[in-house]
């Protein structure tokens, strides 16, 4: 697994982690702010950091039967995770400003679902 700084110096490496004063979507202050974009676009790089949140991931979570990601953002991360596990990924996007799996995706009642996004900051904006 990556450390923490190996981690940071990726991100700085690949121009992912920006310094300033950014107001993040939840409302929130932060003096840095990490371009996912940026990273996802030098592959060889994003691999790493898949992979080991892949490692994190299965130390956590013993039994996952889908992965979901929303659009857009989170799309090549929940590919790039469900490959590394061996599990089925669909992705639900935005109408009319809230989430809704469309093409033809469906989540089984009683099926563990792992959300993965690119952007977390409070974990409570749908």
């Amino acid at each position: 697994m990556l450390s923490y700084e190996n981690s940071l110096k990726i991100l700085k490496e690949t121009n992912a982690l920006i310094q300033g004063h950014f107001i993040l979507s939840s409302g929130l202050h932060s003096p840095l702010y990490v371009q996912c974009a940026q990273l996802l676009s030098k592959p060889f790089e994003a691999e790493k950091f898949c992979s080991s949140l892949a490692d994190k991931i299965l130390e956590e979570f013993k039994e996952i039967d889908l992965i979901l990601s929303p659009a857009m953002g989170g799309v090549v991360i929940g590919y790039e995770i469900g490959r590394l596990l061996k599990k089925e990924t669909i992705f639900s996007e935005r109408v009319n400003g809230k989430f809704k799996l469309r093409r033809g995706f469906e989540i089984s009642k009683g099926s563990k679902v792992l959300i993965v996004e690119d952007v977390i900051t409070t974990g409570n904006r749908a």
